[in-house]
């Protein structure tokens, strides 16, 4: 099932937000608890089968064409503000309304926008998806302000602070910094803070960046990201090739998502993995597909 609407918060969002619920002494365990932790969240997700995903905000005049073509009534004064006013204000303004509606109302919107996707499918088609996982939910009108995303095998997307984004379909090897802090949009029955929300997204649109991996001397493939909290690149090791020498001065975790592989003692097949100390010796070898988690030195 498509994963929740969500935004992560920068390190000092994080910091503040953290500090001012402890201060407030809301339990770490409230359910309306929005800081678990005082660290940031940026995350990766690696692409293993064909991945459909939602990252960050559309162009506010191409968000109105996808609303506009739906024909729903209600819809109109969002379509209105996206085309009059500039793009920060736009897409703050049109997120607003929607996750501050009516919810009698919203729901009877998100029923006709339902309807309306399964008639156009296409490029609404992701849509309706959503809204028969998540019927009246108003994350599902919310997710049509961002860009849809499809990732092929071995693509990735990185997302940081301040960008909204949501996971619908596929298997991805995902790494993210030591945090669980996550403000939500829609797409869940959990809870959902507007005010913290809106303080902590970045309305401003993009491209969302697809990844693909950069090719080492050494046949490693990394993926580059503007971060030190991880590092995420892969090895895929052809029949007959000799053993990889993989020794870090930092801890690393290996992952197999293809193939039979030995690292060390262990042997490592699809889902299996191992964690691996800080130099301590890492030479792996057989046929597969090995991911490589570790940190920056």
């Amino acid at each position: 099932a498509p994963l929740s609407l969500q935004v992560h918060p920068d390190l000092t969002q994080a910091k503040e937000g953290y500090a001012d619920e402890e201060r407030r002494g809301i339990p770490i365990d409230a359910p309306h608890r929005n800081y678990k932790d005082a660290n940031h969240k940026p995350e990766l997700i690696c692409a293993l089968t064909e991945f459909d995903g939602l990252c960050g905000f559309r162009p506010p005049a191409r968000a109105a064409d996808l609303l506009d073509a739906l024909g729903v009534d209600s819809l109109k004064p969002y379509v209105d503000l996206l085309h009059a006013q500039p793009e920060e204000a736009a897409l703050r303004e049109v997120l607003t309304a929607i996750l501050t509606a009516d919810p009698d109302e919203m729901a009877d919107t998100v029923a006709a926008a339902t309807a309306a996707c399964d008639r156009l499918g296409g490029e609404h088609a992701p849509y309706a998806g959503l809204a028969h996982h998540y019927p009246g939910d108003p994350g599902v009108i919310a997710a049509m302000l961002l860009n849809h995303v499809r990732l092929q095998p071995g693509e990735a997307l990185f997302l940081g602070a301040g960008i909204p984004h949501a996971y619908l379909s596929g298997l991805g090897v995902e790494i993210m910094a030591n945090s669980d802090n996550v403000l939500r949009c829609g797409l869940t029955p959990k809870h959902v803070d507007v005010p913290e929300l809106l303080r902590v997204v970045r309305f401003r649109s993009g491209d969302p960046g697809v990844l693909r991996p950069e090719a080492a001397p050494d046949g490693e493939e990394v993926y580059e990201t503007p971060i030190d909290e991880f590092r995420l690149s892969r090895h895929v090791l052809p029949e007959g090739a000799p053993a990889h020498d993989l020794t870090l001065t930092t801890p690393q975790i290996l992952l197999c998502t293809a193939g039979t592989v030995r690292a060390g003692e262990h042997t490592l097949t699809p889902g299996r993995s191992v964690f691996v100390p800080a130099g301590e010796k890492a030479e792996v070898s057989g046929t597969g597909t090995v991911f490589r988690a570790t940190v920056i030195a």
